[in-house]
């Protein structure tokens, strides 16, 4: 699926797939934004674990990457 279909907001540099999996960080916004469209309170907390550990310099836990990168298969 397409983000632009759900009307997100897409930030500069991101636009397909393979962009979204390059940088994890620029995808938790995107998907942040859906969810929170969507009232998703639990893929919003992964965003923010995403986010937070991204502004850290810390690793992201794994199961948080996959909900991020497949939130709009």
């Amino acid at each position: 699926m397409n983000p632009i279909q759900f009307g997100v907001r897409i930030r500069p540099g991101v636009g397909s797939g393979e962009a979204m999996q390059d940088k994890p960080v620029d995808t938790a916004w995107i998907v942040l934004d859906a969810a929170n469209d969507l009232g998703d309170a639990a893929t919003v907390e992964v965003c923010r674990r995403v986010i937070d550990a991204s502004l850290k310099g810390t690793p992201v836990a794994s199961n948080d990457l996959h909900v991020v990168l497949e939130y709009f298969r």
